[in-house]
């Protein structure tokens, strides 16, 4: 099978040429990835590095049944253009569901190295599912010894739900101090883009299995909602949009008909695993309204607050997600698998921080009505197995999930994990030590350690590991496992292992 021009055949050029200028620039120095698994394909992503690139190169890329590429299973040509950083997104089809594969790119008399990828379970095929979750993993707070640790744990899918970038300038005291200052325009963020990915423990992770990814907010900038920005900076926020929204495509295992066009771009998205488990991935950011009740001259932005000091709170017009997504999300649970994976960017229960009910305002506490609605949908339905991963608050979170929070009594209709982050730093524990017994719904809330969630799901139990770095500045850290906990589909609600 071949793909655009179908060049890689008899009487084509071979597969590599040996040129003596190309090897005095490393052409694959960001690594490669792959995502958005299908039953019959995937997507392959690299970036062609280096500064004397031609305007356009043909990248050849092979997909092999074995490591060794004795059995090609697919092989093509893609153009990399200077206008798109040299991104390549290839995207094979037509390939065996439920199998491992591996990949490879080829350009400039250079070639890759390989990558490990897979296809999806047939549509009615009985499956198992090993997934990690993760997010936030701000350069300049931390390495990547959670990466490390999961590049190596055997893995069919990560689900990356946010702020992979941050948009920040550094410290001049920061264990590694970000490349350029605040991101205003795209050869910031792509070159941002390009430190993070320079990491080797990153790089072991994406080249590990496919990925599938949503962004939150500092792949723009901080809070930002829809096109509007919490920055006090008089930015034109609708373009430096456009900007990191091609900057997010460039440098992610995203096919090509996502790549945005005029600051728009869908991500949200589902991932159907055999009969096992449907995978719902969402947007939280580019359609949403405002923050309730912004701070002190912002038109938006988040900020803490008591639920009775601001009536617009509760406004049930308002929205996360947006409608058409809202209503996309509603209309597609899976009814016949056990289980339904919404991955998303936040916590999604309730979290007060005094009695009287404080909430912050950037995730679904700053939107109670769209999460009703959301949570209500789906106790209508009796959606099976619902369990929320969500990621952005630096803070391991367990808990179950009700329509109404107020009612201590209330049916319980899902599960969720919220994963800490993967370096940056999170609150300080006592703070969430305090609100815990105000929201006796959540079972754990850890902010003191850096890490990952992997959770392995089979048709009569969802197992999810919590995982913990030893140190956070050693990239060579150990990661132990803080607390385990398991669901079972018939009976919501997350429960200790």
């Amino acid at each position: 099978m071949t793909t655009r021009r179908a060049l890689l055949t008899a009487g084509a050029s071979p597969w590599f040429i040996p040129r003596a200028w190309a090897a005095d620039t490393p052409r694959f120095a960001l690594g490669v990835a792959s995502g958005q698994p299908r039953a019959d394909g995937m997507v392959l992503w690299t970036r062609l590095t280096g500064t004397d690139l031609p305007t356009r190169v043909d990248v050849q890329w092979e997909l092999a049944h074995d490591e060794g590429f004795a059995r090609i299973a697919a092989r093509g040509v893609e153009l990399a253009e200077a206008a798109w950083a040299h991104s390549v997104h290839a995207e094979p089809g037509g390939l065996e569901p439920g199998r491992w594969y591996w990949y490879r790119f080829q350009a400039q008399g250079q070639r890759s190295r390989i990558g490990r990828t897979r296809t999806a379970p047939a549509a009615d095929a009985t499956a198992s599912l090993r997934l990690a979750l993760a997010s936030c993993q701000r350069w300049d707070h931390g390495h990547y010894a959670a990466w490390r640790h999961l590049a190596r744990q055997d893995l069919d899918l990560v689900a990356f739900v946010g702020d992979y970038i941050y948009e920040y300038p550094s410290s001049p005291t920061a264990l590694r101090r970000h490349s350029g200052g605040l991101l205003l325009d795209l050869d910031g963020y792509r070159e941002r883009y390009a430190q993070y990915k320079s990491d080797p423990a990153l790089q072991d992770a994406h080249a590990a299995c496919p990925w599938l990814l949503t962004w939150d907010d500092h792949e723009v900038a901080n809070d930002y909602a829809g096109t509007a920005s919490s920055t006090p900076l008089g930015l034109d926020l609708a373009r430096l949009r456009t900007a990191a929204y091609q900057a997010w495509w460039e440098h992610q295992p995203l096919a090509k008909a996502q790549r945005p066009q005029a600051g728009v771009m869908r991500l949200y998205d589902r991932l159907d695993w055999g009969r096992l488990a449907r995978v719902h991935l969402l947007d939280d950011r580019q359609y949403r309204d405002v923050q309730a009740c912004p701070p002190l001259l912002r038109s938006s932005g988040s900020r803490t607050l008591f639920a009775r000091d601001c009536a617009a709170l509760n406004d049930p017009a308002r929205t996360l997600l947006g409608r058409e997504q809202e209503q996309w999300l509603a209309q597609g649970w899976s009814l016949d698998r056990p289980w339904n994976l919404l991955a998303q960017q936040t916590l999604m229960a309730r979290f007060s921080s005094d009695p009287a009910g404080r909430y912050w305002t950037d995730g679904w506490d700053g939107y109670p009505a769209a999460r009703a609605r959301l949570l209500g949908a789906a106790a209508e339905r009796r959606v099976p197995g619902l369990v929320v991963l969500g990621g952005d608050v630096h803070a391991h979170h367990v808990a179950d999930l009700k329509v109404d929070f107020d009612d201590a009594r209330g049916t319980v209709i899902g599960s969720e994990f919220c994963s800490t982050s993967i370096s940056s730093h999170g609150r300080k524990q006592a703070a969430l030590d305090q609100a815990l017994p105000l929201n006796p719904h959540m079972h754990l809330a850890r902010s003191d350690v850096r890490g990952a969630i992997v959770l392995d799901v089979q048709a009569q139990q969802l197992q999810a590991r919590l995982l913990a770095v030893d140190d956070p500045t050693d990239a060579g850290s150990p990661v132990r496992e803080l607390a385990r906990f398991v669901v079972d589909p018939k009976q919501p609600g997350p429960q200790r292992a």
